[in-house]
């Protein structure tokens, strides 16, 4: 069985290594996978890293699209993945998530009719002005097998009447829904210790037995809209009094904070011993940082989640969450940009430390389940 595996953004460079992994290690006699890198981040710190770091095969082609405006960089990759799925002609695309490289290959492969495997399928925050909204939805109702992390995605995709208890052949129009836990849950647990090992962050940062936050910042609806961003900075003042705040700079939040900050906020943020930033790190090197921070504020669902995996209390830079778990669990705060709402959660979370993360990220082992459903599963 031929994949044909389409990643752009670390997130999903992530997420293919525990697919790649299990391929390897598990189904290498039954699958052949071919990996696809879209070019969405391109750099070598925001990108190439990650496949040395999490041993993931290069890629076997480039489209090298870069940034530019969602419609010209998704129809440069639509272009580039359709001409690589008429080539390849594999059995199914596999798609991860909801970014302009998840859109263009649900187009793309839809259009000439090659099945499609979406991984996060049925996530949701029910707020459409988010382009990652828009992506994911068309994704979902593009796919043919549609693998769900976790329960409530699981009831969005059968709101939206996908149905829960149909069987094969699967296609298009007869989609098949699993459940089958979160893959970057798989990834945590297996990198975790490895990071420790691998990279010494914590002891270079000096920050070995320190309290620190660990904030990141990197969506355009904060760093791009002056009001908001000036608003988390001064959150970020203001716990720094509390306890040093690591911020590893998105290149989208470094170029901002000299253009959208007053010069006198940025003197304060960039003359602060308490605020260390700290230029874009490795996947290894934000696990550590995780697991050793006291809390994680962040605006990025891979980060929420993580801090959810490693048990750490986090404060979301957003006005909604597609992983509402962990806020209905009670470990996780949605502040938005509010700097007053940023101060509260910190605040409760200093006063009231959560102890309990029930189990609803899976087991670990969601690779295994998709491709073994991937393998046996019946297609037109």
């Amino acid at each position: 069985m031929k994949l044909v595996t389409i990643i752009g953004a670390r997130p999903q460079i992530i997420k293919a290594a525990a697919l790649s992994r299990a391929i390897r290690n598990h189904y290498a006699d039954r699958i052949q996978e071919v990996i696809v890198h879209t070019g969405q981040h391109y750099d070598d710190n925001m990108s190439q890293i990650f496949f040395d770091e999490l041993q993931i095969p290069r890629p076997d082609y480039n489209l090298h699209v870069g940034s530019a405006s969602h419609g010209v960089q998704t129809a440069r990759m639509t272009e580039g993945i359709e001409a690589i799925l008429i080539k390849e002609q594999p059995d199914f695309i596999v798609l991860y998530g909801d970014t302009n490289s998840t859109l263009a290959g649900a187009v793309a492969a839809a259009k000439i009719h090659v099945p499609i495997v979406h991984i996060e399928a049925g996530l949701r925050s029910f707020n459409k002005s988010m382009p990652e909204e828009i992506n994911r939805i068309v994704c979902d109702h593009c796919s043919t097998l549609l693998f769900t992390p976790t329960k409530a995605g699981l009831e969005n995709l059968k709101h939206e009447g996908f149905p829960m208890s149909n069987d094969g052949p699967y296609t298009i129009d007869n989609p098949k829904v699993y459940h089958c836990g979160d893959i970057m849950y798989d990834n945590s647990l297996h990198f975790a210790n490895i990071a420790e090992e691998k990279t010494d962050i914590i002891q270079r940062l000096e920050l070995k037995g320190k309290p620190f936050i660990l904030a990141t910042i990197h969506r355009d609806s904060n760093t791009d809209q002056p009001q908001r961003l000036s608003a988390i900075f001064n959150a970020l003042i203001q716990l720094s009094k509390e306890c040093q705040v690591v911020l590893p700079l998105h290149p989208r939040t470094s170029k901002l904070l000299k253009t959208n900050l007053e010069e006198k906020l940025q003197e304060q943020i960039f003359n602060n011993p308490n605020i260390i930033l700290i230029p874009p790190v490795s996947f290894l090197e934000i696990i550590a940082l995780e697991r050793h921070a006291q809390l994680v504020i962040t605006d990025s669902g891979g980060v929420q989640k993580e801090s959810y995996f490693f048990k750490k209390p986090c404060i979301i830079l957003r006005p909604e969450t597609e992983w509402v778990e962990i806020v209905q669990t009670g470990n996780a705060i949605l502040a938005d940009a509010d700097g007053s709402r940023i101060m509260q959660a910190f605040q409760h979370f200093k006063d009231n430390p959560p102890t309990m993360f029930p189990e609803i990220f899976g087991d670990g082992h969601a690779a295994e389940f998709m491709l073994d459903k991937i393998i046996s599963c019946k297609v037109l």
